[in-house]
């Protein structure tokens, strides 16, 4: 009866470690298969109590959906400590500006102030995210 028991312990474990050793490997499999896709970093400077940078809200969130993988976007709110050094690393003049980076995270371009969702759309597409 020991031997029994002890045996169905010993395959129950490596039946367990098969099946993880497997599902880490399609893990680190399809990690290394995939490509890093981001093409364009959208940067936006602004704050969450300024009324135009409210505005862009909707518009980074739809963007960021309709082109996910392939534009990442990041906030900086410039009445934060982080935000502060973040709008003299971009020298920000005014908020909102939105600052964009290609994929090697070169500025190619830059907009200051309420920037409409289909001229954001023709600035991410000059970089070739469709």
């Amino acid at each position: 009866m020991k031997f029994i028991t002890k045996l169905n312990i010993e395959v129950l474990a490596i039946t367990i470690f098969i099946f993880v050793f497997i599902a880490l490997a399609g893990r680190i499999s399809a990690a290394q298969t995939q490509p890093d896709t981001v093409i364009v970093t959208f940067v936006e400077i602004g704050s969450v109590k300024c009324i135009p940078c409210k505005a862009m809200q909707p518009i980074m969130k739809a963007v960021e959906e309709e082109y996910k993988g392939q534009v990442k976007i990041i906030f900086h709110d410039v009445w934060t400590t982080k935000g502060k050094e973040d709008a003299t690393k971009y020298n920000i003049r005014i908020i909102p500006t939105q600052v964009f980076l290609d994929k090697n995270g070169k500025e190619y371009y830059r907009h200051e102030g309420y920037f409409p969702k289909d001229d954001v759309v023709r600035v991410i597409n000059m970089q070739g995210v469709k």
